[in-house]
């Protein structure tokens, strides 16, 4: 259960179409009782094939398990479509075309339900420009599969955001949205209400009206409102109201602020029903862990589930959000871990399909007799399942990737490195498959964040794999500050001493470390990242010109005191202190300190970037050419007009990853004369 607190803008129209996309590879492969391996072609996999848009993502069941929604990628977009389970011989058919919002009047598809077995919700967002920057607003429009049909849902008198789903009743189609309202006044902007819809006919009828206090709402498994939150921009206190049941008032129940942002209030993951208890995860005694909470006094029972030394990241609930089935957990890599007899059940037959660990639910229908499954991409390439329980039927739908289908990815696993401080943290490391030598050029590539985790199993970052492909060991750092290991690894990254001094510290004891093995050679190193890893690389680059060969940087942070006032002004001051906590942010900013040997470094930033504003990099290239360093030597600047926070579009993705091996090449290339597996020709 996500909670979202979105301020409320006047509302505008949407203009829908759905556009015309050649689809490519929606056919489906029938298959025996095991699935066939289909082998790519051998040698070495172009770079552009890891980063391009998969041919299914996100998929989808509806309740009775006849349709499959997902993305399907194609020409470098990707397109919503409905594949029609009951006959694989038919293409999916297209819906609505999915495009991230850019400029004004832009309108994109970003998220989907079902809603019954027939119809699919669709979040429509659109940016557009009042005069005071881009601001962007969310619909939500329903797609009859039966009738083809597109209706708008509770549009009318709706602010900003009208697309947040609080509970679904598949048999009567209808469900309870969170809407932000502008009928007749202008006081309550911000102020959500929540209204009954019909998936139908887009008519809605009132449930809760706004409250002064309330900037979310959370609703139980019969569709009761239980509860409501709020976060003061200023002072970063959070309100929690409850109630037992829809005949009390709401009373405040939690009321407190998280200066050291490690501790997530208790909010109610799953209620129990028929009581004031809920499911509810806490880092009360340091790692996250599921415990049973009563809602009227916010008392935590023992722990439900933990796993030691490690966060749990998810509770795990069935279609209806009635009963808990398990847990997402983490321990170097991400996993489920199934409660509920029947998914144990059916996860046990796909290890011994598959192999262990080799493939894992994504979607059930309602009564979990069909299920979409994922299985490889971590040994080899991977693809989706559909999985008839009644019929023990096992179909290959599609490979993620066409030009990789299952061949044989370089090899990743989680270790652990003790630091120079004595603090263990955990790296994942990426081995070239077509290297059989040791001292090898290396990419450090820490993640963005800084704050979350990386995992070997969930590359939320999948640039390993093309450099791995290229010839580098590529070495991920969970540096302190990351999540997943507890509150007291995470408090270290965000102390002072932690953000750009120890937290670089790591990257260079990792390096040391796996020199020191034999694996890497330290003198052929490189930096690389992006948003938070754009900061650590850049200010590798600044901080210790003499470690790395290069450094490579995309939508970074680099300099911090700008950041925090654009922090201020976009998120609050309370939430401008959520990045660096440094006692003096100028001398971990890299564009504040460019006079002095840098590493040779390419920045690359993205032109309608939403989260870091491009006067980040404007200022760095700007200081920098002021501190004489050279263009196209000391570094290079690119500019992504198409380009956002999430390298989007499979145009500026590829130019991500190609320029980054060009830069590599040019100052650290994979082979080198004296390589005994340098490839012949």
């Amino acid at each position: 259960m996500q909670i979202k607190f979105t301020g409320a803008k006047p509302a505008v129209l949407l203009a829908l179409g759905a556009s015309a996309l050649a689809l490519t590879g929606l056919g489906a492969a029938r298959l025996a009782a095991a699935p066939a391996a289909s082998t790519a072609a051998g040698g070495t996999i172009a770079p552009a094939e890891f980063v391009k848009k998969a041919n299914m993502r996100n998929p989808l069941l509806s309740p009775d398990g006849r349709y499959l929604a997902y993305l399907a990628g194609a020409n470098g977009k990707e397109m919503l479509v409905v594949l029609d389970l009951n006959d694989l011989s038919k293409p999916a058919k297209p819906i609505l075309q999915a495009e991230e919002a850019r400029e004004s009047g832009d309108r994109t598809l970003n998220g989907f339900r079902w809603v019954g077995s027939d119809n699919i919700v669709m979040t429509i967002q659109s940016r557009e420009d009042l005069g005071r920057g881009l601001s962007d607003f969310r619909r939500l429009v329903a797609y009859n599969v039966a009738t083809g049909k597109l209706v708008q849902q509770a549009w009318d008198g709706a602010g900003g955001d009208a697309a947040q789903i609080l509970h679904i009743d598949h048999t009567k189609g209808q469900y309870l949205l969170q809407r932000d309202a502008v009928t007749g006044t202008t006081e309550r902007w911000g102020f959500p209400e929540v209204v009954r819809v019909n998936v139908i006919t887009g008519a809605y009828t009132m449930v809760q009206r706004t409250n002064p206090i309330v900037r979310g709402w959370v609703a139980d498994s019969e569709g009761v409102v239980r509860a409501g939150f709020n976060q003061d921009r200023e002072n970063g206190k959070f309100r929690m109201l409850y109630r037992s049941n829809d005949k009390q008032a709401f009373r405040t129940v939690f009321l407190e602020a998280d200066k050291t942002f490690t501790q997530a209030p208790p909010t109610p993951q799953l209620f129990i029903p028929g009581s004031d208890m809920a499911y509810a995860m806490s880092r009360r005694d340091g790692f996250a862990k599921v415990y049973k909470m009563d809602m009227t006094t916010l008392k935590l029972s023992d722990p439900v589930y933990a796993t030691p030394g490690f966060d749990v990241q998810a509770i795990l609930t069935d279609y209806d959000d009635r009963e808990l089935l398990g847990y997402r957990v983490f321990d170097g890599e991400m996993k489920i871990i199934y409660t509920d007899a029947r998914h144990r059940e059916i996860q046990g037959f796909l290890d011994e399909l598959f192999g262990k660990g080799e493939a894992r639910i994504i979607d059930t229908d309602r009564n979990a007799d069909r299920l979409i499954v994922y299985a490889g991409g971590r040994a080899k390439g991977g693809g989706y399942y559909l999985y008839d329980t009644k019929t023990a039927k096992i179909d290959l739908l599609n490979w993620t990737r066409s030009a990789i289908k299952d061949a044989p990815l370089n090899p990743v696993k989680a270790e652990w490195v003790t630091t120079s401080d004595g603090t263990r943290i955990q790296v994942i490391v990426t081995t070239p498959r077509h290297r059989t030598g040791k001292a090898l050029p290396v990419v450090i590539m820490p993640h963005g964040g800084p704050f979350g985790v990386l995992s070997a199993s969930n590359q939320l970052e999948p640039w390993n794999q093309p450099l791995a492909e290229a010839g580098y060991v590529v070495i991920q750092p969970n540096y302190r500050g990351s999540g997943g290991y507890g509150k007291k690894f995470e408090q270290m990254g965000r102390e002072p001493g932690g953000y750009g001094v120890r937290m670089q510290d790591d990257l260079t004891d990792v390096l040391n470390h796996y020199a020191k093995t034999g694996l890497i050679d330290a003198k052929r190193a490189c930096v690389m990242g992006w948003s938070y890893g754009g900061y650590a690389a850049a200010r590798g680059a600044q901080r210790d010109p003499g470690l790395w060969k290069c450094a490579i940087a995309g939508a970074g942070v680099y300099d911090m005191p700008l950041m925090n006032k654009w922090d201020a002004l976009h998120l609050g001051k309370f939430n401008s202190g959520f990045q660096a906590t440094s006692d003096n942010p100028e001398a971990i900013s890299p564009a504040r300190n460019t006079a002095g040997k840098w590493a040779p470094i390419l920045i690359v930033a993205g032109e309608r970037d939403a989260r870091i504003p491009m006067e980040q990099s404007k200022t760095l290239v700007s200081n920098l050419r002021r501190s004489g360093k050279v263009e196209g030597t000391d570094f290079r600047y690119i500019v992504q007009p198409k380009g956002t926070h999430n390298l989007p579009y499979d145009d500026v993705h590829i130019q991500w990853i190609d320029e980054a091996l060009a830069w590599l090449t040019r100052f650290n290339p994979a082979y080198v004369a004296g390589d005994s597996d340098k490839p012949v020709g």
